[in-house]
């Protein structure tokens, strides 16, 4: 009786909706070494499935601005050219959440945590559209974060994500002058030599889909 008691008063959900919104930046052949240079805002939506209290599947839709110029770069280019860029970044993917702690209120004696650190880890798409050319490519993501439990339904938490892509064009929107694209026509495969892009971003979402509320345990 007191464990059906505990169970059937914090409900366990199914999923959590909501929104998100941070700041973005781009690391490539502009900008090799430095950590939230030229931070543009990043903005979306994004819903997660609770498979249990330690892990989750994440689905986001992120649309970002990132940006760089060569202005005062300790590298030379080729003929001793300047470039930069602006553009917009569209980022869809998937991602798999593993919590330090159990996270929720919906298991008593179990010991749920309000808090709790995590890591994150998937799969995604990233589309950039003109000026120059569009570049469609696939990026991994890797990152971090924390999520605190305002209420039994309400979660805020802040997220750290690199995305990895596979492509090296996403610097690349003047079709004139020189170009970021491999200025040193060094080529690589996979991961090398391409361009990646950073997400730290502030979300608050809502649980949805109460559990069964009969108590199995």
């Amino acid at each position: 009786m007191p464990f059906n008691v505990m169970a059937q008063s914090n409900e366990e959900y199914k999923l959590e909706l909501g929104g998100t919104l941070g700041g973005s930046f781009y690391m490539g052949d502009a900008n090799y070494t430095t950590p939230f240079k030229n931070i543009g805002i990043a903005g979306g939506v994004m819903v997660r499935y609770l498979i249990n209290p330690r892990m989750a599947i994440k689905g986001n839709l992120i649309v970002g601005r990132i940006s760089g110029d060569t202005k005062n770069f300790s590298n030379q280019y080729p003929f001793e050219g300047v470039a930069s860029f602006k553009r917009t970044i569209f980022d869809l993917g998937a991602q798999f959440e593993y919590n330090f702690l159990p996270y929720g209120t919906g298991f008593g004696y179990r010991g749920g945590k309000r808090f709790t650190p995590y890591i994150t880890s998937g799969f995604g798409f990233t589309y950039a559209p003109p000026p120059a050319s569009g570049v469609f490519t696939v990026n991994i993501p890797f990152g971090i974060g924390v999520k605190y439990k305002l209420k039994e339904r309400l979660n805020i938490g802040c997220e750290f994500t690199m995305r990895f892509s596979f492509s090296d064009k996403l610097d690349v929107t003047n079709k004139e002058e020189l170009q970021l694209n491999d200025p040193y026509q060094i080529k690589g495969k996979g991961l090398k030599n391409k361009d990646s892009y950073s997400f730290t971003m502030l979300f608050l979402t809502y649980d949805l889909f109460p559990k069964c509320k009969e108590c199995n345990y």
